[in-house]
């Protein structure tokens, strides 16, 4: 049930880094403060490492799945449920991914629209990046995989940014540390395991990393893992020391007020660039996750990619001109993000579960014959 994919499909092991990086950042780092501090306030960065702690064990399990003669979701769940079921269950993996590529392009498109261009029609927007989608996707796995490359080190100059709203900070505001309890923080950890899920898109493309034993692959999962932790770490710690806890709590884009104030001689509204140079940052996620939509269907129906592609493509378009309401797309981030947390926290560690068993009965059923 192995997949053979050849050499020339494949990328070096140390491209996972930035795929799994890039599959994390998205949309979710300009508004994830007013979120996460609901219940642990200045605690919040304590939550932050619990969930990069499970996210790392998550990890871990991932591997564990991928090991062995199952090599891809779709080959873990026809192993696990046979061809019929296990079919049935690779289309529900394929409705979340969609899912996701349509919340962190509805999400964009919003700020677009909010922070940039009021009056621009989203359809015209969405036919602009429908294209970009498109050329990037069709072009193969490895284009991919030299996007995210850039995607992560081409914005990674603007964490210098950080200097501007470093200068008004007030520690204050972290303090007292340690004054929350357990309930609270995991509750804020669930908020910060949204700005986590991305990851588990190596589920689809774990066949196309090139590398002679499975720990290459998985040493550079876990440091683009914590690349991302220390990001949002960074971020959450200026957030919480710039901004009151209570005006935090109600502020709608924290990390855009915070670029607001950067200010160049050369350059008025600089965060009109930070917007136009994050598109960079988003379209990974949504390309690496329309990628493994277009996977999981040629490996159960044999479909041509780029027939389905476009299809999803089209339908993403068409979704995101009719989610015109703010509350729309607050309800469809809502359901995405439940969506991810049950796929990746819950029913990941069951399949596993499901796996050892099944490969233990072979095992004990061999060994009788």
């Amino acid at each position: 049930m192995n997949i053979k994919v050849e050499k020339q499909f494949q990328v070096s092991a140390f491209f996972t880094f930035f795929l799994i990086h890039s599959s994390q950042t998205g949309i979710g780092i300009l508004n994830f403060q007013s979120q996460v501090i609901k219940d642990a306030e200045q605690d919040a960065w304590i939550s932050l490492i619990i969930t990069w702690v499970t996210t790392q064990i998550i990890l871990y399990m991932i591997f564990k799945l991928l090991g062995g003669e199952t090599n891809d979701l779709v080959a873990v769940h026809q192993y696990c449920f046979g061809k019929a079921f296990g079919s049935i269950m690779s289309i529900m993996a394929l409705v979340y991914f969609w899912l996701a590529s349509l919340t962190v392009l509805r999400a964009y498109i919003e700020v677009i629209q909010i922070w940039v261009y009021p009056t621009i029609k989203t359809w015209q927007l969405c036919f602009i990046f429908g294209l970009t989608f498109y050329y990037i996707i069709s072009s193969g796995f490895r284009s991919l995989a030299g996007f995210s490359f850039w995607g992560v080190i081409l914005p990674s100059f603007l964490f210098f940014l950080i200097y501007f709203p470093l200068k008004h900070t007030n520690y204050i505001y972290l303090l007292p540390a340690f004054s929350h309890s357990l309930k609270e923080l995991f509750v804020s950890s669930k908020a910060y395991a949204l700005l986590f899920l991305g990851f588990e898109w190596m589920l689809m493309y774990y066949p196309f990393i090139r590398s002679s034993n499975n720990k290459d692959i998985s040493k550079w999962a876990y440091l683009g893992n914590t690349y991302t932790f220390i990001v949002y770490l960074v971020i959450t710690l200026i957030s919480f020391s710039y901004f009151n806890q209570d005006v935090l709590k109600h502020l709608p884009w924290p990390t855009l007020m915070m670029v607001k104030i950067v200010k160049f001689s050369f350059i008025e509204r600089f965060e009109y660039v930070f917007i136009f140079i994050w598109l960079l940052v988003i379209i990974s996620p949504i390309c690496i996750s329309l990628w493994a939509c277009t996977r999981i269907v040629k490996r159960t129906f044999s479909i041509p990619p780029k027939a389905t592609l476009l299809f999803l493509l089209i339908a993403e378009m068409i979704a995101s001109v009719y989610l015109q309401e703010f509350r729309s797309i607050d309800y469809l981030v809502q359901i995405t993000s439940n969506a991810g947390i049950g796929f990746v926290y819950v029913y990941l560690p069951l399949l596993l579960i499901i796996k050892w068993i099944k490969s233990h009965f072979m095992k004990h059923k061999l060994n009788k014959i």
